[in-house]
């Protein structure tokens, strides 16, 4: 007889009539766990050091321990030097009690109470007692004097501010929410709390002086009068010859780009699935390519191609007679620099909901004698509407949020994201109509989630579930794969030209000028010289080099971690608040980069929260722009795969943690693909936040290119980009093995579909 095993490998027995299932049978218990939590939230309080380290001063940070800088909280109580921690006694003592008591309901309230206090202590006093002694006038006022003094939180302070989360937690899990597992009310409380501190606490430093004066006093009028100016929401060339506002200027750039990006994806989606076109490996290349490179260098490709002096521009001067001008500058440019940026975002989201399409299904419409149009149209595209409202939503929000085309390229077109910069650090710096144009983003940004739900509706798309399939997939219809071939193929070659003129330009002397070939540019910037010590890296170019690599390869992993758990939580779970959770998981995608970048300048330079000059708030700031990729290729791709096969998991005895790992994570590998790869290159492109955020130690590559950019220097500007682009297509060859492809049926090794003749 056959042993019966559970999805984790162990032995298991039938269950006898009237027996709950594994996971009800467990879900009490697992809410109750909470004591190496415990131990641990002890261990932070009691040793750990509690405030931040500068390690960069001449004496040791933990001279002195347990009292000195780097004393833990609990002695530098006790000795009165920090005798405002003393109180976070209380709420360890609560859920110490609580962890003891027999009674569940007891046990489970007291864990609730003694966590919520715990974070509510630990924020209150951080907050209160800044740099300078009390932080608000009025608390000096009260108090009297200017009152004690700390720095920032350190790895004590973080630490138990998590244990007592989790203390929260496993007591709500225990008291029954989300049906008493303790791992999914942890990783929704996890996500909430890391999207509040590092998204809605940053975002809200800067929104909130939409709502000031310039002495920090509430001026609502100020508000009314900048959110209804005519530069915004002007129609003056509707009526007239004068511009329109730079709201309606960046709602029609948006939805023009969108849908651009989404049909281009959808093309080269369907051509690398479902046909047989020979140089499928190089279309595939040409369209990730534009990912991989800083946004202004593709602006600075265009220029050089189609401005005044552009190489194009002069071919068609001196052979048709063509008149020189300035039409790159302005809409058409961003347009097609956007569309060559944002195109690849889309088939990575398109190409995992393609190729999850059952073959079985459309192998069943043919047998009913339905012509492969008709099948094309009825039952493959509505299948992968999810991935296309996804994709549409990504396109739309990121042309919302680009900076670096509209400064390039954007002349009299004006969009809010510049305006937003010019604003904050513009000659005329006016914070207030920054955050106001920030909201008026937030608000787009918001319709465009509205809509996206409205048109995917509550139908189901599921064509992955539990039985295995044999199928192939069926060929493409004549007239679609001619459509295909006819969009993606001419944007192919078109980005090929482009990025030949690229890799060109960091061989010759000054491209457009002087074509004579040289590496001085690659030497300035990449030199190896042998010194005393050994070989040394001396070109200018390598510090930001190795601080960018190190930066983004802590950032990738961590930001499709938090964007998968995310978009599992959203398709799987059902908690109240659940839609506006979902929609704070885009809000930092909306916000400009450069809003994000001043609003962490103004959270995290002072306590409790002093992250600035550091490689973490780098870090943060990249988990959190990039991670909305992650959370939508996830929901497109977990919305065709049945919650059976979790149920099933659930029900033969596997924890939620289990059942992801083993069952609904080697589904997502298209979407793992989609976010390593996308968060991984953004942090080694990004511009607009970081360039705000970078210090001494801590030089990103794109800043460094901006700053020989502005000096003048393009040829170094495009030979260090040229590097990045190869570090990051070896990266991207080396994130696809390492994750390796879903296996959704038995035949998937045989040849690909070719190309219908007829239907």
């Amino acid at each position: 007889m056959t042993a019966i095993t559970d999805v984790a490998g162990r032995p298991t027995r039938p269950r006898a009539a009237g027996e709950g299932s594994g996971r009800k049978r467990r879900s009490g218990a697992e809410g109750v766990r909470s004591g190496p939590v415990l131990l641990v939230a002890w261990i932070a309080y009691a040793i750990l050091p509690w405030y931040w380290l500068d390690l960069s001063g001449s004496a040791h940070p933990l001279a002195g321990y347990p009292v000195g800088p780097g004393g833990s909280a609990l002695a530098l109580g006790v000795t009165g030097r920090a005798w405002w921690l003393l109180p976070l006694l209380v709420p360890l003592a609560i859920a110490t009690a609580g962890w003891r008591s027999a009674d569940p309901q007891r046990r489970n309230g007291l864990l609730v109470l003694g966590g919520a206090l715990g974070l509510l202590a630990t924020l209150k006093q951080g907050f209160l007692i800044g740099l300078k002694g009390w932080s608000f006038a009025w608390l000096a006022a009260l108090m009297g004097g200017p009152g004690p003094t700390q720095v920032g939180f350190g790895l004590g302070a973080g630490v138990l501010l998590y244990a007592f989360l989790l203390l929260v937690c496993q007591g709500l899990a225990g008291r029954g929410w989300c049906r008493g597992d303790a791992f999914v009310v942890g990783a929704v409380g996890t996500v909430v709390a890391l999207i509040l501190l590092f998204v809605f606490f940053p975002v809200s430093t800067i929104l909130a002086s939409a709502f000031q004066d310039n002495a920090g006093h509430l001026a609502l009028g100020e508000f009314a009068a900048k959110i209804t100016d005519q530069s915004v929401w002007g129609l003056d060339c509707v009526t007239g010859q004068l511009r329109c506002g730079v709201a309606w200027n960046t709602v029609f750039l948006g939805l023009i780009v969108g849908v651009a990006t989404t049909a281009l994806g959808l093309a080269f989606a369907l051509i690398a699935t479902r046909t047989r076109f020979r140089f499928k490996g190089a279309l595939r290349l040409l369209s990730i390519l534009p990912i991989i490179t800083p946004p202004f260098v593709i602006g600075l490709a265009l220029i050089l191609m189609f401005g005044r002096s552009g190489a194009v521009t002069a071919l068609l001067s001196e052979w048709f007679g063509v008149p020189r001008s300035r039409w790159i500058y302005g809409l058409p440019g961003i347009f097609i620099a956007q569309v060559l940026a944002f195109t690849p975002i889309a088939y990575m989201v398109l190409v995992g909901v393609v190729q999850g399409i059952s073959p079985s299904l459309e192998e069943a419409s043919q047998t009913l004698r339905a012509s492969r149009w008709t099948t094309f149209r009825t039952l493959t595209l509505p299948l992968i509407r999810p991935g296309l409202a996804n994709a549409f939503l990504l396109g739309f929000v990121e042309s919302l949020a680009d900076f670096g085309n509209p400064l390039v390229l954007g002349g009299n077109y004006e969009v809010l994201s510049t305006k937003i910069f010019f604003a904050v650090v513009g000659a005329a710096t006016d914070q207030g109509r920054a955050a106001v144009l920030s909201i008026v983003l937030l608000g787009f940004t918001l319709l465009a989630f509205w809509a996206q739900q409205m048109w995917v509706g509550k139908k189901v798309y599921v064509t992955v579930a539990g039985k295995g399939d044999a199928g192939l997939p069926a060929p493409l219809p004549r007239r679609v794969a001619w459509a295909c071939y006819a969009t993606a193929v001419p944007w192919a070659l078109f980005t090929a030209v482009i990025y030949i003129l690229i890799l060109v330009g960091g061989f010759v002397r000054s491209l457009g000028r002087d074509y004579t070939l040289t590496l001085d540019h690659y030497v300035a910037g990449f030199r190896i010289e042998q010194g005393l010590g050994g070989w040394v890296f001396s070109g200018g170019a390598w510090d930001s080099f190795f601080a960018t690599v190190e930066v983004a390869a802590m950032a990738a992993p961590l930001t499709a971690a938090i964007g998968l758990l995310t978009g599992y939580l959203l398709t799987r779970q059902r908690f109240a608040g659940l839609r506006a959770f979902e929609f704070s998981t885009l809000l930092s995608f909306a916000i400009p980069g450069t809003v994000i970048g001043v609003s962490y300048i103004l959270a995290f330079n002072v306590p409790p929260f002093e992250l600035t000059g550091t490689a973490l708030i780098l870090v943060i700031c990249f988990v959190f722009r990039n991670m909305p990729v992650g959370v939508r290729s996830a929901v497109a791709t977990l919305s065709q795969i049945d919650k059976s096969l979790d149920e099933a998991s659930l029900t033969l005895g596997a924890r939620s943690w289990t059942t992801i790992r083993l069952v609904v994570a080697p589904l997502l590998r298209p979407a793992i693909m989609a976010s390593l790869v996308y968060s991984f290159v953004r942090a080694m492109t990004a511009v607009s936040a970081v360039i705000f955020l970078v210090s001494a130690q801590y030089n990103m590559a794109t800043t460094y290119i901006v700053g020989r950019v502005e000096a003048g220097e393009f040829g170094i500007a495009i030979a260090y980009s040229s590097v990045l682009i190869v570090v990051m297509l070896v990266a991207i060859v080396g994130i696809e093995a390492l994750v390796g492809k879903r296996k959704l049926g038995r035949r998937e090794t045989a040849a690909s579909p070719a190309v219908a003749v007829g239907g």
